[in-house]
């Protein structure tokens, strides 16, 4: 292969090495999933990756320079090491030790979502990012004053000339790079991936969790995603402090009462503590809820209408299987990470 020397192109040559060079940044790219996974639910015909704007939205996540302190980062309550929460944490952790109203939730495999945020306030991931941005306990920003300070960086003016061929930053081509770049965080290499590929089999403690789980599980936690992403009423005690009715805070709909997004079971090893506020520090504590501390209302989930009980064994054949939806590549795929 012939190496290239920028410094002694001619201008006419370095017009055609950068006309290349922006026709392959902004050329659509297919997002890549298993082929037993559903059709995603984000429209990418009408609204396509673009290389270029994935790589500008990678650099924003890791950036402060969207919050009023330039301290917090999406980054900063979304970590990969951990599949993009903020574990350990019970509530996120905002500028000048603001402490927000939620746990932070895993953000991987957005683009079979169709809601976003514990109760589905938001309805479009292309705007989702001005929720934590303005949220005063998180990013406390405004975003015309985060437009203005991309403005004023001569290394995002070149970042959006080459997403958008001119070098203009606006709110709308900032929410977009940042939805781009998390709509590419596919979940999709566990152990449980790899038995349905015919890469791996299953141990024998492994197949009687499967079947503990689909016969108890799996019509909230829906496979393959774990999640088919809708909303129910689990049975939580209503929390004394945040006060927290999930849906019904925004809708005053009596029927979104204690109704919360429901989410995926992969990768749960990194995303604890568990639940919308965090209360539960072990995924033990929580199969204990199941069985001893669901609280009826109106609105329960009809599948925990009478408690869930395992034995012993069942525990530990459950908790098995649950690890084997651990994706560790996807805690460590540098093409995640921070961009150096």
């Amino acid at each position: 292969m012939r190496t290239v020397v920028y410094s002694k192109l001619k201008p006419a040559g370095m017009l055609v090495l950068f006309v290349l060079m922006a026709f392959y940044s902004l050329q659509d790219i297919q997002l890549i999933y298993p082929s037993y996974f559903p059709v995603p639910a984000y429209d990418f015909k009408a609204r396509p990756l673009k290389r270029a704007v994935i790589q500008l939205g990678r650099k924003l996540f890791y950036d402060p320079v969207l919050s009023r302190s330039n301290t917090i980062s999406c980054s900063s309550c979304h970590q990969q090491q951990h599949a993009f929460s903020d574990v350990g944490n019970r509530l996120s952790k905002g500028i000048e030790d603001g402490i927000g109203d939620r746990n932070s939730p895993a953000i991987f495999n957005l683009a079979w979502q169709k809601t976003f945020m514990w109760d589905g306030s938001v309805g479009n991931i292309d705007v989702q990012a001005l929720a934590p941005i303005n949220h005063p306990k998180e990013m406390g920003e405004d975003i015309n004053v985060v437009v203005r300070k991309l403005n004023a960086s001569k290394e995002y003016r070149t970042l959006f000339y080459r997403s958008f061929g001119d070098s203009l930053a606006t709110a709308e081509r900032a929410m977009k790079a940042l939805s781009q770049f998390q709509l590419t965080i596919v979940s999709a290499n566990t152990k449980y991936d790899r038995v349905k590929q015919g890469k791996a089999t299953f141990t024998g403690k492994e197949i009687k969790g499967y079947e503990l789980f689909r016969k108890n599980c799996n019509a909230c936690h829906t496979e393959p995603l774990f999640s088919g992403y809708g909303f129910a009423n689990n049975g939580l005690p209503v929390h004394p402090e945040l006060k927290d009715y999930g849906k019904w805070n925004k809708t005053m709909e009596p029927q979104d009462r204690l109704m919360f997004k429901i989410p995926s079971l992969r990768n749960l090893a990194y995303t604890y503590p568990y639940m919308h506020d965090g209360r539960f520090g072990t995924l033990h504590e929580v199969l204990e809820h199941y069985e001893k501390g669901i609280v009826k209302s109106p609105g329960l989930a009809k599948e925990l209408q009478q408690p869930i009980i395992f034995n012993p064994d069942e525990k530990d054949a459950l908790l098995t299987f649950l690890a084997a939806l651990n994706d560790s590549t996807l805690v460590s795929d540098s093409s995640f990470g921070k961009p150096k």
